[in-house]
């Protein structure tokens, strides 16, 4: 497993995307964290208001980890790596496991990088990083980026088309996830138990479903991505690369 992982870094450092994605995902965390504390007006700037950019950074970071996966499909390489290690479950968990360590170092980096930026701008006593909530709201970013690489990972693997994986990645957590709501009769329940919905929930402090708290609204949210990741490899390993 060792050799697996460094070659998976290998493989990923050494194509561009992972660069640009994140100085992109950086550059636009950091760059709405930077416009809130120059706008700002109409009380005390908060430790919430820095992590305004979040959502942007986390669908860079998304199709990122999607094209980690889709772009061995485009070019088939990944036949390659399957003939090398036929193993197809430990090399797919593997380039998981790099792509979301790499998602988590710029989720807490951005999301570090935002809280200094509206600090140094427009910073009080109200931007100090005290309780538990403030912590969660800034440290647990880099997980909810985790998580979402794994997810993204998963929807790759399963299309193995960038342009379908990409599609499906910004359209559920920007439009599906909203639209539920929709639905009459169950459409707010429903909205209340969608994955992305209940991440936001953990960073954010909002009122939680019962008996759901910010952590369990984690597990939850890390639970939908193990099973979408158990699909993708079920699937991976019955059908041809």
């Amino acid at each position: 497993m060792t050799t697996l992982l460094a070659t998976e870094r290998i493989k990923l450092f050494t194509t561009r995307s992972p660069w640009w994605s994140a100085f992109l995902a950086l550059g636009l965390t950091i760059g709405f964290a930077a416009l809130v504390g120059l706008n700002h007006s109409g009380g005390p700037l908060l430790v919430e208001h820095s992590q305004f950019g979040t959502q942007f950074g986390l669908m860079v970071v998304s199709v990122m980890a999607a094209l980690a996966i889709t772009t061995e499909y485009r070019f088939a390489t990944i036949r390659a790596t399957f003939q090398a290690v036929p193993k197809r479950t430990s090399v797919l968990v593997a380039k998981t496991a790099v792509v979301a360590l790499l998602a988590a170092v710029i989720g807490e980096v951005a999301a570090f990088g935002s809280w200094l930026t509206a600090y140094a701008i427009d910073g009080g006593p109200e931007m100090a990083i005290t309780t538990g909530a403030d912590w969660r709201m800034v440290a647990g970013v880099g997980l909810v980026f985790a998580v979402t690489a794994v997810i993204a990972v998963a929807v790759g693997t399963l299309v193995r088309q960038s342009a379908g994986a990409i599609s499906i990645l910004l359209i559920w957590p920007l439009l599906v996830e909203n639209l539920v709501v929709l639905i009459p009769g169950v459409g707010a329940n429903i909205h209340d138990w969608m994955p992305f919905t209940v991440a936001s929930r953990f960073l954010n402090g909002a009122e939680p479903i019962a008996p759901m708290g910010p952590w369990v609204s984690l597990a939850y949210f890390t639970g939908v991505a193990a099973v979408l990741l158990v699909a993708a490899l079920a699937v991976a390993n019955k059908r041809d690369a």
